[in-house]
Parts: C-alpha cells; sequence; structure tokens
C-alpha cells in the first residue's frame, strides 16, 4: 500500500520489538502465553487502566482458574467477581463463551483467528491479541492507542473515529507486523502509544521510532490523529432510595436481562428530580407505599454515554407489600454478597 512507501518495514518492526523487550512490565498475563490468561486480561483492558487491572484479574483468576471452572460457575457469582471495573456485558460476554469453548471446542481455546474472531465479545483488536500472543500469528491488534502511533509514523489523516479507518490500519499492519515475533510487535505498538506515544504530551525524545515518524520529521506530530469528538453525555437526574422494612433490611431491585448493567443489584430508584417521583413509580408499578423521604446526598456516576446525578432519599415501607421475584429485601451482608454496580456501591456509603 502507498502509506508504507516511505517505510523501512523491517527496521521499524525490529526497532518495535527491541524497544518493547527492553522495557516490557512483569504483568501477572505476561507470565507465560496461556489464551486464556490472554483472552481475560484483554477484556479487562477495555475501557480500564493496567493498575486497576491486576488486583482484578489476579482475584478472577484465584477463583476461576480455567475456561472449564468459569463455565459452570453462575452468571451472578462472575458478575460479583467483575463488580468495579463497569461494562458489565464484557462479564456476561465472557461467560458466554466459555460455555461456548467448553461445549464447541472440547474446552480448549481456539487458536485460529476467524474462529477467536466469531467468539461472542471478541472483535477484531482482542482477536489479533490473542492470536499473536497466545499462538504467535503474525495478525495486527489495532486499538485506538496503535492508531494514534500509526496516524503520526505513516502521516495519515483519516479519523480514526470511524470504523473504516480502524479496517485500513488493519490492512497495513498485515504487512508490517513480523512473523518472527508478532507478540513483542503487536504489545510493543500498544505501550508506544500508552506510553510514549500519548493524546498529549507525547515523548517524541524518548520514541524509539521517530526516525520512521513523518509526522514527527515534519514538525506536526501534535495534530495527528485526526479523531471526531463523541456525542455528549446525556445528563439524568435519578431519585436513589434507601428503603427499609421493619426488620431494617434494604429494597433491592435486580435489572432487566438485557441493557445498562443487565442482571446487576441496585437499590430502587426513579428518573425525576423529586422524592415523590420514586413514591408514584413503587406504588403505581408494584403497590408499594413508602413514608417521605429523609435526604441524605448526592451521588454522580458518570458512563461512556450518560451521566446519573442521583438524589439518595431513605424512607420506610409502610405494610407488608409482596413482592414480584425482581425485587428482594436483603440485609447489609446479604448485599456485600451479590453484584452490585459501582453507581450503586456509592449509595452504600450512606447506610447508618
Amino acid at each position: 500500500m502507498s502509506e508504507l512507501n516511505n517505510l523501512d518495514q523491517k527496521r521499524f518492526s525490529k526497532d518495535i520489538c527491541k524497544w518493547y523487550q527492553s522495557i516490557k512490565r512483569d504483568l501477572p498475563w505476561r507470565l507465560n502465553q496461556d489464551p486464556y490468561k490472554v483472552w481475560i486480561s484483554e477484556i479487562m483492558l477495555q475501557q480500564t487502566q493496567v493498575k486497576t487491572v491486576i488486583p482484578y484479574f489476579n482475584r478472577f483468576m484465584e477463583q476461576f482458574p480455567s475456561i472449564e471452572v468459569l463455565a459452570l460457575a453462575t452468571e451472578e457469582k462472575v458478575l460479583k467477581a467483575w463488580e468495579g471495573l463497569g461494562y458489565y456485558s464484557r462479564a456476561r460476554n465472557i461467560h458466554t463463551t466459555a460455555k461456548k469453548i467448553v461445549k464447541d471446542y472440547d474446552n480448549v481455546f481456539p487458536s485460529d483467528y476467524e474462529t477467536i474472531l466469531s467468539l461472542k465479545g471478541i472483535g477484531s483488536y482482542t482477536a489479533g491479541a490473542i492470536s499473536s500472543i497466545a499462538f504467535l500469528n503474525p495478525i495486527p491488534a489495532v486499538d485506538g492507542n496503535v492508531m494514534r502511533v500509526m496516524s503520526r509514523v505513516l502521516d495519515i489523516w483519516d479519523d480514526i473515529a470511524k470504523p473504516k479507518t480502524k479496517k485500513k490500519f488493519e490492512l497495513l499492519l498485515k504487512d508490517v507486523v513480523p512473523s518472527n515475533d508478532p507478540s513483542s510487535f503487536n504489545q510493543g505498538l500498544m505501550e508506544l502509544g500508552a506510553l510514549i506515544c500519548k493524546p498529549r504530551s507525547q515523548k517524541c525524545f524518548e520514541c524509539p521510532v521517530r526516525t520512521h515518524c513523518i509526522s514527527y520529521h515534519n514538525g506536526y506530530d501534535d495534530q495527528l490523529p485526526i479523531k471526531s469528538s463523541k456525542a455528549k453525555q446525556k445528563k439524568i437526574p435519578m431519585i436513589t432510595g434507601i428503603v427499609t422494612n421493619e426488620q431494617g433490611k434494604f429494597l433491592m431491585r435486580r435489572r432487566p436481562e438485557k441493557g445498562l448493567l443487565a442482571n446487576m443489584w441496585e437499590f430502587v430508584q426513579a428518573e425525576g428530580l423529586s422524592f415523590n417521583e420514586l413514591q408514584y413509580h413503587l406504588f403505581y408499578h408494584y403497590n408499594i407505599k413508602l413514608t417521605d423521604g429523609i435526604y441524605q446526598g448526592d451521588v454522580k456516576h458518570v458512563f461512556s454515554h450518560r451521566i446519573w446525578n442521583m438524589t439518595v432519599y431513605s424512607s420506610k415501607v409502610t405494610g407488608e407489600p409482596k413482592l414480584p421475584v425482581h425485587l428482594k429485601f436483603l440485609s447489609k451482608a446479604e448485599i456485600e454478597q451479590i453484584p452490585v454496580s459501582t453507581a450503586h456501591k456509592k449509595v452504600m456509603n450512606y447506610i447508618q
């Protein structure tokens, strides 16, 4: 491809691999090339920093040391292990895929790129990472870090927020990934984007491939990559209730099986600006009557596409309402044993 005409591909890949070998961190998923560990780590690292992932990864491996153990676990146990990492569809997809590997692949993680790509929750980047790191297949692994690095190196002004640009970089890098060490090359590019070739304040003088970088030599590396902005996050006011019964247990709701925070548990809440909204919601839908609410505080939780501004009230139920299956009165100890979203973990700070 024409974008590669000015790149010494062998020298470039060699420089990346050499640099990576000199700086690579001792991370628990790098102790060997176990595809199970590579897979779990790559899924956890999506949208989450390395330092945050490490303790979660170690605990996850203690609980689910193999694909088979993971497949046999309940979804609630998997979600509980994932609690706090967010983006809970990742955990559900992992669980689904583990069961498929046990059932359809005799408990052996597939080594073929296309088969890996067909597994639920695994896109082209993750499939490329697993394929190259665990099985040493010369397949590119292109994420935002890699596109930023290669936009600057190759002087490419395409919008990296567009799917077609990612496909372009995947095609370009197919010709660059070295067959003798695709693992070091892909991980090196990822690390370069994370540590050196940052979105801002890039460290060009520390970069092992600056001699190859067109935008660096032309003096406009700070203008790349081109990335269109995301839609503005929607702010949603929520009334959240710490609602107790006569035994002092808390009214908890399990979210639907699909959608945001699927199957996670939370305190009862409703969209709105006054406690009356929650009172009306619970009475209208479940015939649950609440005493007047007592203001406790505010909680803000930011998702990728929305922001919950949660006003927290305490209240009590009157009478003994009959609850549907997705509502339960639970003690504090029982709540600590179920998967609760990070937003509602913050609400627990207001429990006496």
